[in-house]
């Protein structure tokens, strides 16, 4: 019998409206001229798109290992693997896989090496992330209710 820890990937999975609501408020807040070039930005701006991606990250990887232990898949030796295993074990799709690796390899810029991340425009991951979200946050309780019968 697996030992599924529910309320956290419950909780998890709850706060990814607020990375949704995030990603479109950014969008709708990067400055652009009536060229679609971009004006001067404001640093906040930067620093608000990095945190949502971070926390994009943690979200998808803290879910992904709760699964990986869960359902005692092997063990993950990156960021990075924790993608590929899920995958891997059909948690979601191919093109879901191929954006949340994506995404988790921006996890050691942002958190180590932040002193070298380049601001400049509106990183496209944040129009990417609101689908890749919403298909893990779909996918993710379909994969246990399979896995629990």
């Amino acid at each position: 019998m697996y030992y599924v820890n529910q309320e956290q990937i419950d909780l998890r999975l709850s706060f990814v409206p607020t990375l949704l609501q995030a990603c479109t408020e950014l969008r709708e807040a990067w400055p652009e001229d009536v060229l679609g070039e971009a004006k001067e930005e404001p640093l906040l701006l930067y620093f608000a798109q990095e945190r949502t991606l971070h926390l994009a990250i943690e979200t998808v990887t803290d879910v992904g290992s709760l699964l990986i232990d869960a359902f005692m898949m092997r063990d993950a030796s990156s960021y990075e693997d924790i993608i590929d295993i899920l995958g891997d074990e059909g948690v979601f799709d191919q093109d879901t896989a191929a954006t949340l690796k994506e995404l988790v390899l921006l996890r050691r810029p942002l958190t180590q090496d932040y002193t070298a991340v380049r601001h400049k425009g509106l990183h496209p991951m944040i129009g990417r992330l609101p689908a890749a979200l919403e298909a893990f946050a779909e996918a993710v309780p379909a994969f246990i209710r399979k896995e629990m019968l």
